[in-house]
This record gives C-alpha cells, sequence and structure tokens, in this order.
C-alpha cells in the first residue's frame, strides 16, 4: 500500500470547538486553510504543546475539502503533557499543526472487507477510515471491533451503532472488559462480546464476520501491546501479515 504523496505542512489552526465525549476524552474541531488540512483516511497530525514539544494524534474525520479536522483526545490528569493540552485548549483561540503523517491508510484500491480493530481513542483513526470508505466505497463491507475496559469507554457507540443501523455493509462489535450496564442499541449487526480484545478476536472473530479474516484488509490501533497481542492471534489463525496495517508497526517495531 503507498503511503500518501501529502508533504507533511506546520500551520496555525482556529479551535472552533472543546467538547467532553465522556469524562475522560474530550473531543477537538480544528479549522484552517482547506488546501493545508488535506490528509488521507487513517494519517495523524503532530500538535505543538511548546518549542520542543509535539504530540501526535489520529485525525478523526476523512477529508471533506472544507478545512476542518476531528480530533479524539484521552484526559490523563497525572500526565503532564494532558493536563498542560487541556489548559492550552481552554485558553487557545489558536494551535500550532504538523500534518499530515502515517502511513497507515485506507487502501481505496483495494475491493477486500475491511476488518478494523481499535482500542480507546483509537477508534479515532477507524472513524475516519470508515467515513472514507462509506463515502469512497460504500459498497465495501466493513467489520469494526471497538475494545474498551467498560461500557461508558465507548463514547462514540451511538454512532458506531448507527453506521452498522444504516448501513448493511458494516457491522458493529463493541468488546468490554466488564459487563455493559446496558444494553447496546438494538440492530443484527450490533454485537457485544465480554474480554480482552486479543481473546475475543482468539475465540469470536470466524463466527462474527461474514467472510474469512484471510480475505479481509486488517487495521489496528491501539497501544503497542494490545496490537501485537491481537497481531499475534490473527497469525495463529494463519492470516497473511502483509494485509496487516497500524501505526505501531512503525513507531514501535516488534521486538525478535
Amino acid at each position: 500500500m503507498s503511503a500518501s504523496p501529502l508533504t507533511c505542512r506546520t500551520l496555525t489552526c482556529q479551535v472552533t470547538a472543546v467538547e467532553d465525549l465522556n469524562p475522560d476524552v474530550f473531543g477537538v474541531t480544528l479549522e484552517g486553510r482547506p488546501e493545508a488540512m488535506q490528509h488521507a483516511p487513517g494519517q495523524y497530525l503532530e500538535l505543538k504543546l511548546d518549542d520542543s514539544t509535539w504530540v501526535p494524534f489520529s485525525i478523526a474525520s476523512a477529508e471533506r475539502g472544507d478545512g476542518i479536522i476531528e480530533l479524539h483526545i484521552q484526559h490523563w490528569p497525572e500526565r503532564d503533557n494532558s493536563a498542560r493540552l487541556r489548559e492550552l485548549l481552554q485558553v487557545a483561540n489558536q494551535l500550532t499543526v504538523r500534518l499530515p503523517s502515517g502511513e497507515c491508510v485506507l487502501d481505496t484500491e483495494s475491493e477486500r472487507p475491511l476488518l478494523l480493530v481499535a482500542a480507546g481513542t483509537g477508534f479515532a483513526q477507524m472513524k475516519a477510515i470508515v467515513e472514507a470508505a462509506l463515502s469512497k466505497q460504500p459498497n465495501r463491507p466493513v467489520s469494526l471491533w471497538w475494545a474498551n475496559r467498560e461500557h461508558r469507554d465507548l463514547y462514540a457507540e451511538d454512532l458506531a451503532c448507527e453506521w452498522a443501523q444504516q448501513y448493511v455493509n458494516v457491522a458493529f462489535q463493541a468488546v468490554t472488559e466488564f459487563p455493559l450496564t446496558e444494553p447496546l442499541a438494538a440492530g443484527e449487526r450490533i454485537s457485544h462480546h465480554q474480554g480482552r480484545i486479543d481473546l475475543v478476536l482468539e475465540s469470536d472473530l470466524e463466527s462474527a464476520l461474514a467472510t474469512t479474516p484471510n480475505e479481509c484488509d486488517i487495521y489496528l490501533s491501539g497501544s503497542p501491546g494490545m496490537v501485537y497481542a491481537c497481531v499475534s492471534v490473527l497469525e495463529r489463525k494463519g492470516i497473511n501479515s502483509e494485509r496487516m496495517f497500524s501505526d505501531v508497526f512503525a513507531y514501535a517495531p516488534r521486538p525478535h
């Protein structure tokens, strides 16, 4: 899969919205010159905290040509960068960003079904990929697996369920380590699995997919530990790693 031809640029954006998506995740909307904000679905940007600190975030929206970009940011009060960023966003009208980066982008030349596996705010990258696929390849099958610790962490549950209800080619598999506090929205393509994502994939992947996993393009987003645990499960199932894509492969190569 070829990387995006777009070159990385540094620019100043307007902060047009900051909203709490749940108690631990907030959404940020940035706006800049449309030609400068261009990106491929799956890419990330870096946000400048100070002269020596740039923090990467997946772009949570597909390219729409309007210069608007969404981010989903996990707030960790005990982490210095997180607290500084939240403080900055509360007072700043403008932010300096560098974009786009990352080669884990949707391959629109491929027609293979998409198997998307995300943990936590890794959903942001998958949201951009789903939006782009639905726009450019509306019939391409999409199976989205979103793992979190508990139900409240599914901060965009309504959106994921809406995709599965609205599009016959989209399925949403919610995965939580603890039981749900209330049922998910009704839908034949909406399911819940309890457990750790790699173990759930090991036991439930084939029964939940409408095709065989080996026929899919697989995108993974989360911590290196989560991604490589899932990759190990997929490899044990005999799946070709050439059709697995993750930013983790570039910034945290697998230890041999």
